[in-house]
């Protein structure tokens, strides 16, 4: 069986440090994964004035996530939380009352940054966000990726044979946990 993953990436930038991982992850993920980035940059910011008539990239981003079995998020630190573009987009996704797109989603978190704790603090954020949208998180192993240039090229290739592994671990037990998620809640 292949497991169809919707995968957000929480940056809009052009250099994306986190659209490269989001790049190294699909090259280590085990093969019957099947990855769709799921695109953030084109919503408008979300008002539940819209509720009633939701827009074509509001309702293709709930479309997007129906058709996917899990979604991975990908994302950046921003102050200390999750980039604004990224929690707009889960508000949508959310919403109307009644049609959270998340509910029972598999779900995992991963994140780069250049600082040194990676991204931390903002995936604990987002953790917190998840959870009261009642996805089904992936709580280990945690990844807090310290982005170089020594580490990643931009097309996603991984240079250190350590880090490559730990990533291959991480996706094999994100695959595991949609597995097991999807076993006792199936999707549609």
């Amino acid at each position: 069986m292949t497991y169809k993953v919707g995968y957000f990436v929480g940056s809009l930038s052009s250099t994306s440090v986190n659209r490269v991982l989001s790049k190294a992850l699909i090259g280590v993920a085990p093969a019957d994964l099947e990855f769709t980035e799921i695109p953030i940059g084109d919503l408008a910011l979300y008002s539940q004035d819209h509720d009633s008539d939701y827009p074509a990239e509001a309702r293709a981003l709930k479309d997007a996530i129906a058709a996917s079995d899990a979604v991975l998020f990908v994302t950046p630190e921003y102050n200390r939380a999750i980039p604004g573009a990224l929690k707009n987009a889960i508000d949508w996704a959310s919403r109307p009352w009644g049609q959270n797109s998340f509910d029972h989603v598999p779900a995992a978190i991963i994140g780069a940054s250049i600082g040194v704790i990676g991204t931390a603090v903002a995936q604990q954020n987002l953790r917190g966000v998840l959870a009261f949208c009642n996805a089904r998180l992936m709580s280990s192993p945690e990844a807090y990726i310290h982005f170089t240039d020594d580490i990643f090229r931009d097309d996603g290739t991984i240079l250190k044979s350590d880090t490559e592994e730990f990533l291959r671990a991480y996706m094999a037990e994100f695959r595991d946990h949609i597995q097991r998620v999807l076993t006792v809640l199936p999707r549609g």
